[in-house]
């Protein structure tokens, strides 16, 4: 129960981490560099979010947690690495309809993962 707390804080921070991205895409396309200053490094920390997530997942469902959680997660960082990588290449066909995937997928699981109901296998 007590890795399920931690997976449900952690799937917290993440969505709200992906939350903030669209937003300061915005704020650097209204012209204040600023926004792209901040975008790079939260982009970067969320892949490690989705790494930890992965990880407690793995351990949540290997001690009788339901195994959607590490199959969901892992999508959700396989996702997030390929969004820097099309963010670096400047692939914004890519990069923008992938983040908006994201942005949904992350915060679905949080919600999901948050729900009384996940206990029971």
């Amino acid at each position: 129960m007590k890795v399920l707390n931690v997976l449900r804080a952690t799937a917290g921070v993440h969505a709200l981490a992906i939350c903030l991205q669209p937003v300061l895409a915005g704020v650097y396309l209204d012209g204040s560099p600023a926004g792209l200053r901040m975008h790079e490094p939260i982009g970067l920390a969320l892949a490690f979010l989705g790494l930890a997530q992965l990880l407690l997942a793995t351990v949540w469902w290997r001690t009788g947690g339901r195994w959607a959680a590490p199959a969901a997660s892992l999508l959700i960082m396989a996702g997030e690495v390929v969004q820097i990588a099309m963010g670096y290449s400047r692939q914004l066909a890519i990069h923008v309809p992938l983040g908006i995937a994201l942005v949904a997928a992350t915060v679905a699981f949080a919600f999901w993962v948050n729900k009384r109901q996940v206990v029971a296998a």
